[in-house]
């Protein structure tokens, strides 16, 4: 035992919380070793958030192929090669690698990476060893293993995939059943709609996107119909799936019985699991619920040397989160700290069509507790949104009546994931609606849709004259980019 190769930080998993970990405990003057048990960056470089991305471009270029004439462009409408899109996908994979150079990156900070060296098992609670039969011994650890699809238990499941086979697929399917519908497979179901093939979401909760603002699901679901999307809800769940003469078909629970769905290929986004199989994490304390590691608000797991950050311990599953609670968790495991999460201010959203984006409460978690008033403006108001033809969509500004703060914002539209982070950043700057609306946002832009919610409310919070007569309207500030005849009345 003496012999092993011994470190302050151990870091398991290479994607973007473990990196993150491993540089942080460099800066921090540790000694830290990194094992991955394949490539390193994650499932969000290698087959989810990149590669989905590049498909979410390739499908918007399609869209934006219906404007071209509406510019005085005529050209023939583009064909897709599905096989080169696939073949440019696994390039810019390759191209983020290179432009990260991560192993590199953390051996220059003086880390040691043992990458693709397969799962990492704890044999004690100080020492882990790969299949190879290396050990390495370590004082405090970060579990940063990442996730998976999480695949479901039915006759046939084993013809259905998940997001990271969409990246090993031949040819485009003509029609395809997007089982879940949360962002993964709202994203699926638009890009597969902008290449012409037939989609059907399927999810046995009575809305799509569940965890975001209602008036965000009722308008996702309103855009999927116009673009003919069908979405089937409330169903019971998925019974089996047997292969036909033309594909696959889909039976599921409906009611007291079942119903059948053809399709060339069924994909399941049924949500997401840690990757805890192969740790042997019972050996050394650690507590699960059987998806995830238990963790509590410093990171720690019930092994007091034991941290977890990332998709693993289930808490917030994205990238950005991944990163902070990494720092978060190296820092109180080598400083002895107690520094806190927080996960009130997270900006998130979709690359579907149109975009979608939130950050911080939603209208029925804001109204549980406070008084709020509550602006919704449309797209159509922007001139912006009418000049590149984007009239798609609305921003929703939730502010607490009482101090005047800012506690959500939720946006479908061009540019809704840029545009929602104003928001962030007045929200963790804890800024008064009163600045927002203050505040000169460049014209002609998709921003300044900011701007109009925020005047509104403070008209309605009382802190703009106004007239009796002109409150005895019902209307908000005149605003001049606006279409004529809208009272722009907030929602109190």
């Amino acid at each position: 035992m003496t012999n092993l190769p011994s470190f302050d930080l151990i870091v398991i998993g290479g994607g973007p919380a473990g990196a993150t970990a491993a540089l942080r405990g460099r800066e921090l003057g540790a000694s830290v070793a990194l094992i991955e048990r394949g490539a390193m960056g994650g499932t969000c470089t290698n087959d989810g958030c990149v590669p989905t991305r590049v498909m979410a471009r390739a499908a918007r270029l399609m869209s934006n192929a219906g404007q071209y004439a509406d510019y005085g462009m005529t050209v023939p409408r583009p064909e897709l090669d599905f096989r080169a899109l696939l073949a440019r996908t696994q390039a810019i994979v390759y191209d983020i690698h290179e432009k990260k150079q991560l192993i590199a990156h953390l051996e220059s900070s003086g880390a040691q990476v043992f990458a693709g060296v397969g799962e990492a098992r704890f044999v004690d609670p100080h020492t882990v060893q790969v299949p190879d039969g290396r050990r390495f011994r370590g004082e405090k650890f970060i579990l940063a293993a990442g996730g998976r699809a999480r695949r479901l238990d039915f006759p046939g499941e084993e013809l259905a995939l998940t997001h990271s086979d969409i990246w090993r697929l031949h040819d485009l399917p003509r029609s395809l059943a997007i089982v879940g519908g949360a962002a993964t497979g709202c994203q699926l179901a638009t890009i597969f709609n902008a290449f012409a093939a037939r989609v059907t979401v399927l999810d046995i909760a009575p809305r799509i996107l569940t965890v975001e603002d209602d008036l965000v699901s009722q308008t996702m679901a309103e855009t999927f119909a116009r673009r003919g999307i069908d979405i089937i809800t409330g169903i019971g769940g998925i019974e089996r799936i047997e292969r036909t003469s033309g594909g696959l078909a889909l039976v599921y629970k409906s009611g007291s019985g079942t119903e059948t769905l053809a399709a060339e290929a069924v994909v399941l986004s049924t949500g997401w699991l840690g990757n805890l199989d192969g740790l042997n994490l019972a050996a050394v304390g650690v507590e699960t619920n059987g998806r995830y590691v238990i963790t509590d608000d410093t990171c720690r797991t019930s092994a007091p040397h034991i941290y977890a950050a990332g998709d693993i311990d289930g808490r917030m599953m994205l990238v950005q989160s991944a990163g902070y609670e990494a720092r978060i968790a190296v820092e109180n495991a080598l400083l002895d700290g107690d520094a806190r999460r927080e996960h009130q201010i997270v900006p998130h959203g979709g690359f579907t069509q149109p975009e979608y984006a939130s950050v911080g409460l939603t209208e029925e978690q804001a109204r549980q507790d406070r008084s709020v008033a509550v602006a919704v403006v449309s797209y159509a108001d922007m001139d912006r949104a009418v000049i590149d033809g984007r009239t798609e969509g609305f921003c929703k500004l939730i502010v607490d009546s009482e101090t005047h703060r800012m506690v959500g914002a939720h946006v479908i539209g061009e540019q809704a994931l840029e545009i929602v982070h104003i928001v962030a950043a007045g929200m963790a700057a804890s800024m008064w609606v009163e600045q927002l609306a203050e505040l000169q946002i460049a014209y002609p832009t998709f921003t300044a849709i900011l701007g109009l919610a925020a005047r509104r409310i403070v008209a309605e919070l009382g802190v703009m004259p106004l007239t009796p007569e002109w409150r005895s309207l019902g209307r908000a500030p005149g605003e001049w980019e606006q279409r004529a005849g809208v009272l722009g009345q907030s929602a109190g």
